[in-house]
């Protein structure tokens, strides 16, 4: 008997190992897509998520808006004026000021380049902007200037910094002129360009008269794009430029 009942172990239990064998699997559990995601991928998809404190952060306010007081008015004034004085057939016609560049001859930087270096430091306090410092073209004996040598500095101003500089030059540095009667109206070159000499550097607030190394002039040419002078001449006059009675 105990024969016969291993005999039927043994038989059922091939058959059990066959049936495991034919029933079928399981299907494995779908992963979700987050789960699918590697490390890494979840790691760059919170970087780039913003936070809540950059979300609250407020934009700043874009430069660009600004314009200065002068721009405005020409903006809004000067240039209907002058359209309406000389009839243009185009908007494009109108003559506006293309630059403004302010320049001075160093002639003591021969002898001693200290004075260069303050004349250059001078003209970025009064134009706010780096200025360029001018070489000689040729050789003079006479002056013992020698080509390529540093002889002067200048400045080429242009957009809002134009306007501004125009601004404080008209209503702050040219009041300050002792005995002042005004600039002259035949400074023009014949093609709408002007030029100012002034005598003094030292009538420009931003310049401190104790910390100077001396008392040097400087040369302000406005480039406009007036095709002649009385049309320039106009032109400045509407910003205020106080030409002298001829």
């Amino acid at each position: 008997m105990a024969e016969k009942e291993k005999d039927v172990t043994e038989k059922v239990t091939p058959q059990k190992a066959e049936a495991k064998k034919a029933a079928p699997k399981k299907p494995a559990a779908k992963k979700t897509a987050a789960e699918k995601k590697p490390a890494a991928e979840k790691k760059a998809a919170a970087e780039k998520k913003p936070t809540a404190a950059k979300k609250a952060a407020p934009k700043k306010a874009a430069k660009d808006h600004y314009e200065a007081r002068l721009k405005l008015r020409y903006n809004k004034e000067i240039a209907g004026a002058l359209n309406k004085e000389f009839s243009f057939k185009s908007i494009m016609q109108i003559p506006r000021i293309e630059k403004i560049v302010v320049s001075a001859g160093v002639g003591d930087a021969l002898t001693n380049k200290k004075f260069l270096d303050s004349a250059v430091n001078e003209l970025e306090q009064i134009t706010g902007q780096k200025v360029l410092r001018t070489k000689a073209r040729q050789s003079i004996a006479n002056f013992k200037v020698r080509e390529g040598q540093e002889i002067g500095a200048k400045v080429t101003l242009r957009g809002n910094r134009m306007f501004e500089f125009l601004d404080r030059l008209l209503n702050v540095a040219l009041p300050r002129v002792k005995d002042f009667r005004g600039v002259s109206p035949k400074a023009f070159d014949g093609r709408g360009n002007y030029s100012l000499g002034i005598d003094e550097q030292i009538i420009f607030p931003e310049i401190d008269y104790d910390k100077i190394e001396r008392v040097r002039g400087l040369n302000v040419a406005i480039v406009t794009t007036a095709p002649n002078d009385e049309q320039a001449r106009s032109l400045l006059r509407r910003f205020g430029m106080p030409f002298s009675k001829e």
